[in-house]
């Protein structure tokens, strides 16, 4: 009996070490993981999970083949590859973006996420990879609108928490008169209302139109000209500067190898501007 016990008093205290030594390894693998910066935990993981809206043709969206594709999505890949890993796509509404990003839930997002000095206190941007002429878009048998300045009285679509947005609530509007704003979650639907007659106009960059009115047949024009240049970014989490940094040289090396022009090529059917 005394024998017995004492085989299990040492099972016990066994048990007890192990679970100790188990714990002890959990918690320097936890401590190691806190002590590695954001580039070092991606590459370390080997993935890089990127935020897009995935519904804005011919940045990002999904193809054919039920696979994201598109400017933005060809940039990804190459900076990932370039950092030494792969890149994972999450889609999300553009409204949740930056969110989601400052939540972790995106390491990066490559999603036409345009440089305002607003969200340079939230989240920090690469050097631009793209510079966007925005212009007035309309029925295409639309005669009355031409610019901004004809939008007073008139209701307008927008994306919803967009750069766009911004701009007409925070300085059109008080310069050209009160109109209504009807906000939407992707592009397509905005452009979809529009083709009906439930908006009178909206604003968005040229490059997006094209793919647009190929697939769905919208009776929709661009007209005027450019309102403004939005130079869109890779967005970061506010401090990660060594993952900015990596891409920002990623960045360089593809412009200077031709690899980012063969892309803008391949999506826009022209030379990307100089710089």
């Amino acid at each position: 009996m005394k024998k017995a016990k004492w085989l299990l008093s040492l099972v016990a205290v066994s048990s007890l070490a192990l679970a100790a030594c188990g714990s002890d390894t959990t918690e320097e693998k936890k401590t190691q993981k806190e002590d590695l910066n954001a580039l070092e935990q991606i590459q370390q993981d080997g993935e890089m999970t990127v935020g897009i809206m995935g519904t804005y043709a011919p940045y990002n969206f999904l193809n054919d083949n039920k696979e994201y594709d598109g400017f933005d999505v060809d940039i990804a890949k190459e900076l990932a590859e370039r950092i030494g890993v792969d890149a994972e796509f999450v889609a999300q509404d553009f409204s949740g973006l930056i969110p989601g990003l400052q939540k972790d839930k995106f390491d990066i997002l490559v999603s036409q996420v345009t440089i305002t000095e607003e969200r340079q206190q939230q989240i920090d941007f690469t050097e631009p990879y793209i510079t966007n002429q925005v212009k007035v878009i309309v029925k295409e048998e639309n005669a009355d609108i031409q610019s901004v300045d004809d939008f007073k009285g008139r209701t307008i679509g927008v994306g919803l928490g967009t750069n766009d947005e911004t701009y007409l609530r925070t300085q059109l509007m008080p310069e050209v008169g009160d109109f209504k704003i009807n906000t939407y979650d992707d592009v397509i639907t905005t452009l979809k209302d529009l083709d009906a007659g439930r908006i009178d106009a909206t604003i968005n960059n040229v490059y997006a139109l094209k793919p647009v009115i190929e697939q769905n047949g919208y009776a929709i024009k661009a007209v005027g000209e450019p309102i403004k240049s939005d130079q869109a970014a890779v967005a970061v989490k506010k401090g990660n500067t060594e993952l900015v940094d990596a891409l920002n040289t990623a960045l360089q090396e593809m412009k200077e190898d031709g690899t980012y022009e063969e892309i803008f090529m391949k999506w826009f059917e022209e030379a990307p501007p100089a710089e």
